[in-house]
């Protein structure tokens, strides 16, 4: 309790104008960057001390002995002090100065062990999605090495939800209230042949959309539309929307279908705004149905500011006559051919008897 009170006065006991000590918390065996907020040039010295818990004054040593600093896994650069893989040494109390300059910043830093939960909560980050829009997490970027930082090479980021081992991802396309948790990204960075981590807390907080969720209501995929060639044909896609920049439109394989209504196959845009909703209605029209279009799918996408975009894929077929009708063709003209034949029996049939009867009158 001394000796901490005792580091905190340090600044003040020393008789140089300083401002309050920024206190940053790590664990053992994590990388720790000190940035020096002094204000400096290339050819500006920065001076850093040291005061750990044991009381050792390291100024010259952080200044001018890179041995030292080594056997210390600390790495000096400009106005940036890496503490490669903290230990509770390390713990104390750090100030940075330009040379000969009156002003001084001061660092205190607290070094937990690994499984400190007062750590996990101090170094936690909060941010919040909503429930069916897309959703990416980041990893934070307070003090880490700068991307110019001699022979420190960032090596990715790995994401871990609390409770699992595996990795996870870090981006929902549509967020779900399951998504929501505590997830661990894990900085790497690689220094002389060996990797070095800094690890922080995201809590993801998942909320109901003030939208609803925004949906094609007709046509239904791989519906199949039957018509004759050289008919017009208008297929209207409707959907219902949340949002003012949704909107619906028409493609053609992979091409956009034009509103140009003097083309062939176009589409025309209606909308009608209600309180919060608003009702769509993409038609695809076709002048004259030719075999190109029988040949082509056709799809409806909603495109959607809010949430994952979707779409219907819909396709063309000429009209044919009816299998059963088809099958019962033959045996119609069959039937049709011997009702002929056999009235044309009984009308000859009929003729020769009357001309028989004619002739016995006579």
């Amino acid at each position: 309790m001394e000796m901490n009170v005792l580091l905190m006065l340090l600044p003040f006991l020393t008789g140089v104008f300083s401002l309050r000590p920024k206190t940053i918390y790590t664990k053992t065996g994590e990388m720790v960057v000190l940035r020096c907020p002094q204000k400096h040039d290339s050819d500006t010295t920065i001076l850093w001390t040291n005061q750990t818990r044991q009381g050792m004054d390291v100024t010259s040593i952080l200044s001018t002995q890179s041995a030292v600093l080594s056997q210390m896994d600390m790495l000096l650069h400009g106005h940036i002090l890496v503490i490669l893989s903290a230990s509770l040494s390390h713990q104390g109390n750090y100030s940075c100065s330009a040379r000969n300059a009156s002003r001084r910043f001061w660092f205190s830093l607290i070094v937990y062990e690994p499984q400190s939960r007062e750590y996990e909560e101090r170094n936690r980050y909060s941010t919040t999605c909503y429930t069916q829009e897309s959703c990416t997490l980041y990893c934070p970027t307070a003090n880490i090495p700068a991307h110019d930082t001699p022979n420190i090479t960032g090596r990715g980021i790995t994401w871990h939800k609390e409770g699992e081992t595996v990795s996870t991802p870090h981006d929902f396309p549509s967020a779900v209230e399951r998504d929501g948790g505590i997830y661990k990204c894990i900085r790497s960075f690689l220094y002389d042949g060996q990797i070095y981590n800094m690890s922080f807390s995201v809590m993801l907080e998942i909320q109901k959309s003030k939208y609803g969720k925004s949906e094609i209501i007709s046509p239904h995929q791989n519906d199949v539309f039957h018509i004759d060639l050289g008919s017009t044909l208008v297929i209207e896609c409707k959907a219902v929307a949340y949002s003012d920049y949704d909107v619906v439109f028409w493609l053609s394989e992979n091409s956009f279908v034009d509103t140009d209504e003097s083309l062939p196959v176009f589409y025309n845009y209606s909308s009608t705004k209600y309180i919060d909703e608003v009702n769509m209605t993409a038609s695809l029209v076709f002048k004259d149905v030719s075999e190109e279009d029988l040949l082509k799918k056709y799809t409806c996408k909603l495109e959607s500011d809010h949430q994952q975009s979707s779409f219907i894929t819909i396709s063309l077929a000429e009209k044919r006559t009816p299998a059963h009708l088809v099958s019962f063709f033959p045996v119609f003209c069959t039937l049709a051919v011997v009702a002929v034949v056999v009235i044309m029996v009984l009308l000859l049939a009929f003729h020769v008897k009357r001309s028989k009867y004619s002739s016995c009158r006579v």
